[in-house]
């Protein structure tokens, strides 16, 4: 593991949660310098690289996860696909961030090949909101219990489908 002053991304897939969510943050995080976008359509990777000021693009992410120069990958990609993109970064043995989900289910998760491969390096899964001013209301408001103490609860009711659930009209207890 070679040591880094500056951990130079590339970004799988950059579509709208790019634009100002995370694209703009590798670019002001100390320590951080975006490198590299792939997008398959090359004329909006391309608008992309040239509208952020990014170095190069890419229309095939195998391609930019193979670049030597690329030290990071931001997944943010349609969640069918962060599974298929996250194991071939950890086969890379590059750091890896992907947006919500890590995979359809916990048992596929990517997390898996990281945890095995011990040349590799992190895996992190984009939680962002976690931070935002009312999120962090809410957890205030609830580790002083202001507003009560959060107690978890389970409730399940099972019965057979009654008239109005079959009527075929809107209803919000089936919709």
């Amino acid at each position: 593991m070679k040591e880094m002053d500056t951990i130079s991304w590339g970004i799988i897939g950059c579509g709208a949660v790019t634009e100002i969510k995370s694209g703009p943050a590798f670019q002001k995080t100390q320590g951080f310098q975006l490198t590299a976008v792939m997008r398959r359509t090359e004329s909006l990777a391309k608008d992309y690289v040239d509208r952020h000021g990014v170095g190069k693009y890419y229309t095939d992410a195998i391609e930019l996860i193979n670049d030597d120069s690329i030290d990071a990958i931001y997944i943010a990609t349609p969640p069918d696909t962060h599974r298929f993109y996250g194991l071939l970064v950890a086969e890379s043995g590059k750091i890896c961030c992907i947006e919500k989900p890590l995979a359809p289910r916990y048992r596929e998760s990517p997390r898996n090949k990281y945890t095995h491969k011990p040349t590799s390096f992190a895996l992190f899964c984009s939680y962002y909101r976690r931070s935002l001013p009312r999120f962090n209301k809410v957890t205030e408001l609830l580790e002083s219990a202001e507003i009560g103490i959060l107690r978890p609860f389970s409730w399940q009711l099972r019965k057979p489908a009654g008239y109005v659930d079959m009527a075929g009209q809107y209803n919000w207890r089936t919709d």
